[in-house]
């Protein structure tokens, strides 16, 4: 197995009955391999065992740089529509009282925006008020995601970062 620059992972043929003998590979769904003969060999097994197998790809290197590749990608969101108009800078100064706490988020949006992560912010509000709507219970907070007091206005955590005086840079480096 090797994984790309990209963070795609491409099996070889011991990793794939590896995986099927222990069981961990029970849906191959977006699998990829190198070797086109061993694709062609196993989606022709899987057309007769369509109800245990998915085909798997023969891999393609992608011919994008790292940087067009994050933005491609973050440009397709899965969350609904509401959700990416938000402006969640604005959301986010809403919830401030003080002038304090709102420098702290205009420091923080524009590390933010800097990074061009501005949109994975509107997808943790998703996130948060799908599991709250659901009650599904997640962590206090953990690791230098607690620097960020915009993930704590969210909800992603709990614990505030002003309180205790941590550096959004622990975060966002």
């Amino acid at each position: 197995m090797r994984i790309t620059t990209h963070g795609t992972v491409v099996l070889t043929e011991p990793d794939i009955l590896e995986g099927l003998y222990s069981k961990d590979l029970d849906d191959l769904g977006g699998v990829v391999v190198d070797d086109p003969q061993l694709v062609e060999q196993f989606n022709q097994a899987a057309i007769s065992n369509a109800d245990k197998f998915s085909p798997i790809s023969v891999f393609e290197e992608i011919k994008v740089s790292i940087e067009e590749f994050d933005r491609i990608n973050q440009s397709k969101w899965f969350m609904p529509q509401e959700y990416q108009d938000l402006d969640v800078g604005r959301w986010l100064l809403g919830q401030c009282d003080t002038d304090q706490e709102r420098q702290r988020v205009e420091q923080e949006l524009t590390i933010y925006d800097q990074y061009q992560m501005t949109m994975l912010l509107n997808y943790l509000k998703y996130l948060v008020d799908t599991m709250r709507s659901n009650n599904i219970v997640w962590g206090v907070g953990r690791g230098s995601s607690v620097a960020s007091y915009c993930l704590y206005l969210i909800g992603v955590h709990k614990i505030d970062s002003l309180a205790f005086d941590l550096d959004i840079h622990e975060f966002l480096k």
